[in-house]
């Protein structure tokens, strides 16, 4: 698909995004990964790299970064790991400068003060100052990787704000954003029918609100 993930996601939140993976079907919440800072707001496509723990070989973070630009999130599946950093200054500095969308850790960052400086959007399972040189290495890059108990390939789109983040399956993007505008303009209704002081009650039967989110027959 050639449109941008910031043109697909436009108006849309997590939870609009979530609802139409239930209906649909689709595993795509990444639990435990959250913003460092709740304005964060991250649209982008995933760039996969896996750490694992280093053996006689100490191996290498990884240089990246340089290679990264717009609409690419960094996505770095560290096994959930909070006692070793993948993720700090020198690359939100890098990546702020490069425009890249966004990093995504299932582990821990440092820095933060920098990420707050640039306003770079960085998801994690939270911060620690203890690099990780020395302790992790890269294992694949391209890749397949774990974020939050969620498969997330290489080209995948991430949706991050402040409830978290959910990843979508590239070959489904299209039927998911249709569906999760879908349930948004309902829920936009319903709101509407609230202000005008019909009870909520009312307002979630009169537009369907009981099955926006409930799995669909496909017989």
């Amino acid at each position: 698909m050639s449109h941008t993930a910031s043109t697909l996601f436009a108006g849309l939140s997590c939870t609009d995004v979530s609802d139409a993976m239930d209906r649909l079907g689709i595993v795509g919440q990444c639990l435990g990964i959250m913003p460092l800072d709740r304005s964060f707001r991250l649209m982008g496509r995933a760039w996969t790299l896996r750490y694992g723990p280093v053996g006689l070989d100490a191996g290498s973070v990884g240089d990246y970064i340089d290679e990264l630009g717009p609409d690419q999130v960094v996505v770095l599946d560290n096994q959930g790991r909070m006692d070793a950093t993948v993720w700090g200054d020198l690359l939100t500095s890098t990546a702020s400068r490069r425009g890249v969308a966004g990093t995504v850790i299932d582990g821990v960052c440092r820095d933060v003060d920098r990420a707050l400086e640039v306003n770079y959007p960085i998801f994690a399972r939270g911060n620690w100052m203890r690099t990780g040189k020395d302790r992790v290495r890269v294992e694949a890059t391209g890749e397949p990787v774990s974020i939050g108990g969620v498969r997330v390939e290489a080209g995948d789109y991430l949706l991050g704000d402040g409830d978290g983040i959910v990843t979508v399956p590239a070959p489904r993007i299209g039927e998911v954003v249709a569906v999760a505008r879908e349930i948004a303009e309902a829920e936009e209704r319903i709101r509407a029918s609230i202000g005008e002081g019909v009870s909520l009650r009312e307002a979630r039967k009169r537009h369907g609100y009981h099955s926006l989110q409930t799995r669909r027959s496909t017989s």
